[in-house]
């Protein structure tokens, strides 16, 4: 006799229904390595080179996110991910009074060229990949990183990192856009152009679902949206005229792991086949070109405040997924993140967390090991098929730019959010700690904070650029900018210029705020 089950449905976060138990089925004979690439990008994945373990970091001043990156590099990190503060992310300095109280809040501030020479100094762009997670001001970013490069004397043909450079889903989910769309997408081409030429190991977008998940979506959304995204901006590339099969190798993307094991692993396996269509569709020929290569980062909207140790487990949960789910590179959060910025303390245990996974845990020694499991393989197609729904959907109202000017996915990922939040606080989504197995608990004590007086660090820096630098070039140099936006020259060079003469990221942005616009929302 069959004995009761514990509800009447079983599914996934996204709702798709999971079975008691799944049948033999034939599957399609994929190999690692080759179209589509299901089963990862590479032939030997992990048996040839582990992940990029990156931990994402960035506080205060460039002084002391200085001291964390050489801390986390003695430790094993074997990439840097960097984190900017808000001003820096919407282009203002932090002399500008709307960044009073965020200065070094979320990140590191960036006011010039010499905060990048301090961020990185004793550091060499050349022996290290760096990511950088911006958006609104990623040429400006872009142009310091370079401009630094060629002052360590680096080979800029060499050197290799990451921008996020995803401005859709700043519209879509996340608010930290300064430009309108389509200007946007004119900044994001002009990198696109520049770095295939000038930079062409550099990864020019990170094609982002990491913010769409933590705004609320379900993975199923977090996919489909990602994905057209991503479709918009070949579009916008193939329109400039690049080439497909040059600039689709230096895309990259960056995803989301919660709580749900399989269907993360089942997102990550049908996002690569997803991805591998659309750019075949649109032209690409060469498989470097159609591969959907990613970074994860573990869930920061999983992890509680209450009991914040249980994180711990949380984030293991979650790397293993985008492990067996074929990542490249991956960033563990701090378990005290609901908290408060990570300890070096917490920073280690989650860089521990992975090497553990890495070194330890034998799911490395073969190429995808969930393959052909019925249950993974049958769930990998349904993720598949509903996020292909929702491509549909948003290539007939005219792509991904049509569909956030008209709110399509903020309110998709808006309904998804309530109806979550619902489901927890009426107990049938359990998180442990928070809404079952509640304890009386003091606070956590050791946590970093981040002192207001460090605003008056930055200003203090920028005058003394500004006192030290030639400032009748600087401002020839911006009035040129200017020029370059209202016509249709590549805007990088002049960009880089500007920052290689210490103009601030605020005076560069203010440029092209003036000739662009700010971008207002719906």
């Amino acid at each position: 006799m069959k004995e009761q089950e514990r509800q009447e449905k079983f599914t996934t976060d996204s709702g798709l229904e999971i079975e008691r138990v799944y049948p033999k089925k034939a599957f399609p004979e994929e190999l690692p390595g080759e179209f589509p690439f299901t089963r990862g990008v590479q032939e030997t994945m992990y048996r040839s080179k582990l992940w990029t373990m990156r931990q994402y970091a960035g506080f205060s001043t460039a002084e002391e996110s200085n001291k964390r990156y050489h801390y986390l590099l003695k430790n094993g990190t074997t990439g840097l991910s960097v984190a900017f503060d808000l001003p820096t992310q919407i282009g203002y300095d932090s002399d500008h009074a709307f960044s009073e109280g965020e200065v070094g809040k979320s990140g590191v501030a960036i006011d010039s060229l010499k905060d990048m020479e301090i961020l990185f100094d004793g550091i060499s762009l050349q022996e290290v990949t760096s990511s950088m997670t911006i958006n609104s001001t990623a040429s400006i970013l872009l142009a310091m990183y370079i401009a630094l490069a060629k002052k360590q004397g680096a080979d800029l043909r060499k050197i290799s990192g990451t921008i996020q450079n995803d401005l859709l889903k700043e519209y879509a989910a996340r608010g930290t856009y300064i430009y309108p769309p389509k200007p946007s997408m004119r900044i994001i081409t002009d990198i696109f152009e520049y770095c295939s030429k000038e930079v062409p190991k550099w990864n020019t977008i990170s094609i982002s679902g990491y913010h769409i998940r933590e705004a609320g979506s379900t993975a199923v959304q977090e996919l489909a949206f990602t994905l057209a995204n991503g479709k918009a901006y070949l579009k916008a590339a193939l329109e400039k005229g690049l080439d497909i099969n040059v600039f689709a190798k230096r895309l990259s993307f960056f995803f989301n792991a919660h709580n749900n094991f399989f269907e993360e692993v089942a997102k990550f396996r049908a996002a690569r086949r997803m991805w591998a269509s659309i750019t075949k569709e649109l032209g690409a020929t060469d498989p470097k070109a159609q591969m959907l290569r990613f970074h994860t980062q573990t869930g920061g909207s999983t992890l509680t405040a209450q009991q914040p140790q249980n994180n711990i487990v949380r984030v293991t949960m979650q790397a293993l997924s985008a492990v067996l789910g074929g990542t490249q590179s991956l960033h563990t959060n701090g378990y005290d993140e609901a908290i408060a910025l990570p300890t070096e303390e917490a920073a280690r245990i989650a860089l521990r967390t992975q090497q553990i996974i890495g070194f330890e845990s034998g799911v490395t020694d073969t190429v995808d090991p969930l393959a052909g499991s019925y249950f993974v393989e049958e769930l990998t197609n349904q993720v598949e098929s509903l996020a292909w729904e929702y491509i549909h959907t948003i290539d007939a109202m005219g792509g991904s730019v049509e569909a956030i000017e008209q709110g399509y996915m903020q309110k998709e990922i808006a309904r998804s959010a309530y109806i979550y939040q619902q489901d927890i606080q009426s107990g049938k989504k359990i998180i442990v700690g928070v809404n079952k197995f509640v304890v009386k608990e003091d606070p956590l004590s050791n946590i970093l904070t981040v002192d207001d007086s460090i605003r008056q660090l930055q200003i203090d820096k920028i005058n003394a650029v500004k006192a030290s630098r030639d400032n009748t070039r600087v401002k020839a140099i911006l009035t040129q900018l200017e020029s370059d936006a209202r016509g249709t020259a590549n805007l990088m060079p002049r960009i880089l210029e500007a920052c290689e003469a210490y103009a601030t990221l605020g005076e560069i942005a203010d440029v092209m705020r003036k000739v662009f616009g700010e971008y207002s929302g719906n």
